[in-house]
């Protein structure tokens, strides 16, 4: 005689289509220079054609569509590092993010009265955005020493710029707010080339070389 088949049981509902086998999830993987180094790039160089009088004083805001832009996509590059474990990348790409919005924030709260500061006071506010961010990057000078020596040179280059802008705005300046942006612009370039050589190993090909570090311990 045959068994009869058991009946399934509410708690047990007949599954006529086999459950679909999930996908392993691995390790996130990538490389987030792929985003951080074209924002860099096109945030210094609208900022460097700002100092350097590519437009004139009164229209500083037409750069901040692009610096803003720029801003988002360091901050995707931030995330995106932090996710697969590249602190130091993480770090760098959040202070550069943190720049890019903090200068847009503050051309557009001077041009818009957003923070009611005087027109007497403008140039001190200027100064006091410089002087943090020159904090800030010679941080990053001293925290480059064990990364590869181009990246020693970014970060001395950015220095140099902001250095070059403090005092262009406490000597009204232009000549040297325009060097402030001509060094700028040697940092885009220096960024471009750390650009090529990512996305030459990111399609099968090798990384260009970028110097040994000056700490090894």
């Amino acid at each position: 005689m045959a068994t009869p088949t058991p009946s399934p049981s509410p708690e047990q509902p007949v599954r006529l289509v086999p459950r679909p086998q999930e996908p392993a999830a691995g390790p996130l993987s990538g490389d987030p220079a792929m985003v951080a180094f074209p924002s860099f790039v096109v945030g210094a160089v609208a900022l460097g054609m700002v100092l350097i009088g590519v437009v004139p004083a009164t229209a500083v805001g037409a750069s901040m569509p692009i610096i803003l832009a720029a801003a988002a996509g360091m901050f995707l590059a931030t995330i995106w590092a932090a996710r697969i474990g590249q602190n130091a990348a993480a770090g760098i790409s959040g202070v550069v993010g943190g720049f890019f919005l903090s200068y847009a924030l503050l051309v557009l709260g001077l041009t818009h009265n957003w923070y009611a500061i005087p027109l007497t006071a403008t140039t001190d506010t200027q100064k006091v955005f410089v002087i943090s961010w020159i904090v800030i990057v010679t941080m990053l000078v001293r925290a480059g020493l064990r990364l590869p020596t181009i990246f020693l040179a970014l970060s001395l280059l950015v220095d140099i710029s902001l250095v070059l802008d403090l005092l262009g705005i406490v000597q009204s300046s232009a000549n040297l707010t325009k060097a402030s942006g001509w060094a700028l612009m040697a940092v885009a370039a220096l960024v471009v080339y750390l650009f090529v050589g990512s996305a030459s190993r990111a399609t099968g090909g090798k990384e260009l070389p970028m110097g040994p570090p000056i700490l090894h311990a």
